[in-house]
């Protein structure tokens, strides 16, 4: 049977302690890298949201030049008549 130990104990305390401060190290070197590659994605995919748009309203602005679309006649249905009220 394997017992605790009290160095055992502050020798886990002391690697918590080393990886933590380790990480934030870490983090705050990579942290502004990863952080400027994600808005770089971002920024990309909405200029090409924009790209798009821009391409789908000019087919659709030359579609509508292109084809003559007549106006439809409208039936005539008869005369309007206006009814005023006589008291």
């Amino acid at each position: 049977m394997i017992e605790a130990s009290f160095t055992g104990l502050l020798r886990t305390l002391a690697y918590i302690v080393l990886f933590y401060y380790l990480f934030k190290f870490l983090l705050r070197i990579f942290a502004p890298i990863l952080m400027k590659k994600a808005m770089n994605k971002v920024q990309q995919k909405m200029e090409d949201q924009v790209k798009q748009q821009q391409n789908y309203q000019q087919n659709t602005s030359q579609n509508n030049s292109q084809s003559t679309v007549k106006p439809q006649e409208k039936k005539k249905v008869g005369e309007y008549i206006d009814y005023e009220e006589v008291d």
